[in-house]
């Protein structure tokens, strides 16, 4: 078994990761595992090939993506496949379709200017963030005053929903095929053990959700961000390969899972 786990130099190295510790069990099964940090080297375009039998798409860097792109068109076996990372990585695409699905999401919107969502403020506060890629809450900014409109750099289009207080913890929600396991964790997380954060049982409507989004792209390995306000549920993020601290016996499942998609197996769920 040989797998490419396409990286960036910081996960790479994060030696306390799930992925890290999984790929230590793949190891020691049998598999060559190789690093690829595409923003490390020159990559030449025209001699990119299939030499892996599974690659890994961790990161969701611009290079990263691209060179699963080049991958996949060579008929690469990719877990997430390209396709599925590049339309959830779209805030706009990922929306549309989770919306089809009807995954409950905050009211939506796109301008092309900050001052546009001026009007939208007058019933509450917005949240801008960037609508390609972003995670860990880089690039989001709540804004409750027209004046802070002013402070947002104005591009080809801008993303914004309807902020939700959340009534406690956010709730997040990690699936590796067909088991789904949920962790409420504070944010923003100051300490290791707030991204441990603490498990909680999956609501039956929560797992509907969580299936909606797994439909939604064609993938059954991700994770979603839910917050809970005046009771009702909005899916506020979805990330296409998360980090699954907080999941029991997380790197054993994760490394059972990878192997399932080599060998073409279902996963044998042992709880």
């Amino acid at each position: 078994m040989k797998i490419g786990v396409i990286t960036s130099r910081s996960k790479s190295s994060a030696d306390k990761s799930v992925m890290q510790q999984a790929a230590l069990l793949l190891t020691e099964r049998g598999a060559a595992i190789e690093q690829i940090v595409p923003e490390d080297g020159l990559i030449d375009v025209c001699k990119i090939k299939v030499e892996h039998d599974l690659y890994i798409l961790k990161s969701g860097s611009e290079a990263a993506m691209a060179l699963a792109w080049a991958l996949d068109l060579e008929g690469a076996k990719i877990l997430n496949p390209y396709s599925s990372v590049a339309m959830m990585k779209d805030k706009i695409i990922a929306t549309r379709r989770l919306q089809r699905e009807g995954v409950p999401l905050p009211a939506t919107y796109i301008a092309d200017r900050a001052e546009r969502f001026a009007e939208l403020l007058d019933e509450g506060p917005m949240v801008i963030k960037p609508y390609r890629g972003g995670s860990q809450g880089r690039g989001v900014r709540i804004v409750r005053d027209r004046s802070e409109l002013d402070e947002i750099e104005s591009g080809s289009v801008l993303f914004a929903q309807r902020y939700h207080q959340p009534d406690g913890r956010d709730h997040k929600i990690y699936r590796i095929g067909d088991q789904i396991f949920g962790v409420m964790r504070v944010w923003p997380p100051r300490t290791y053990e707030d991204k441990l954060g603490e498990p909680f049982e999956v609501s039956a409507e929560m797992r509907e959700i969580t299936l909606g989004c797994g439909r939604a792209f064609g993938v059954d390995l991700y994770g979603i961000d839910i917050i809970v306000s005046e009771g009702k549920l909005y899916t506020v993020d979805i990330n296409t390969f998360p980090g699954f601290k907080g999941v029991p016996d997380a790197a054993r499942r994760l490394a059972d899972y990878i192997e399932s998609k080599l060998s073409g197996s279902p996963v044998i769920v042992e709880e």
